[in-house]
């Protein structure tokens, strides 16, 4: 079984999801991996979270143990000995240090890139609000909701379930070669939400191709509360002869 190989919390995640045309992600399926779908429909998702108690291989690295990452991903599945691996790849992770960016980058082979970032959690009579910015040039994007601030348990069957529950991530190396990894975590608990609002130049960060998915009204909007989670070392899985 692979090592350890970060060990986080990982708190109050904001998800947006939107449904894509599948002919946009096809070209950037990892080999051996499909497109997995809620009732039919292919889903993408913007997610902003908080990274806190970092500790990479059990070392916690100064200034580097809570941050913000807003990222872009779609879900797929890898069929292994007759079971299905459900896991999501990542479009862009945007984070506030170069060198988590340079790690996860060399290391993974993911797509993370720096940005100035920041974040705002307040509770009041009208509930839990949770926003994430990110900053593209000039302007600051955002991501933000309104919740109800008890959390309540995922139905079975929901599509929060199949949003929250893929516990691998898989990485293009080349045409024949696939990088996946292992997320663990308990299954999480949500806050309903009462309103959001979603400012993101996904033309500049994502292309021309998520500019229209991205600038529509999200499907769906959830606010899940987190808890401790376990990201193992990966290995590589190979185009069959």
């Amino acid at each position: 079984m692979p090592k350890v190989f970060l060990e986080a919390e990982w708190k109050n995640l904001l998800m947006a999801n939107y449904e894509v045309d599948p002919h946009i992600l096809r070209r950037y399926l990892p080999c051996r991996t499909e497109l997995d779908t809620f009732d039919g429909v292919h889903y993408i998702s913007l997610v902003g979270f908080l990274f806190s108690n970092t500790r990479v291989k059990g070392i916690s690295i100064p200034f580097h143990r809570t941050f913000e990452e807003v990222n872009l991903r779609f879900y797929v599945r890898f069929k292994e000995q007759n079971e299905w691996k459900r896991g999501v790849v990542f479009m862009k992770e945007i984070v506030p240090r170069r060198m988590i960016s340079w790690v996860a980058n060399t290391l993974y082979g993911e797509n993370y890139s720096t940005h100035s970032m920041r974040h705002r959690w307040t509770t009041g009579k009208e509930g839990l609000e949770v926003a994430y910015f990110w900053k593209v040039g000039r302007e600051w994007n955002y991501l933000q909701a309104l919740a109800e601030a008890d959390a309540v348990r995922i139905k079975t069957g929901s599509m929060e379930e199949f949003i929250t529950e893929h516990y691998w991530g898989y990485t293009h190396i080349d045409s024949s070669c696939t990088g996946v990894y292992q997320v663990e975590h308990p299954k999480w608990d949500i806050h309903p939400v009462k309103e959001f609002n979603v400012n993101c130049n996904s033309q500049m960060l994502y292309g021309p191709e998520f500019a229209d998915p991205l600038g529509r009204k999200p499907s769906n909007v959830f606010l899940a509360s987190g808890s401790a989670v376990r990201v193992l070392g990966g290995t590589k899985i190979y185009e069959q002869a």
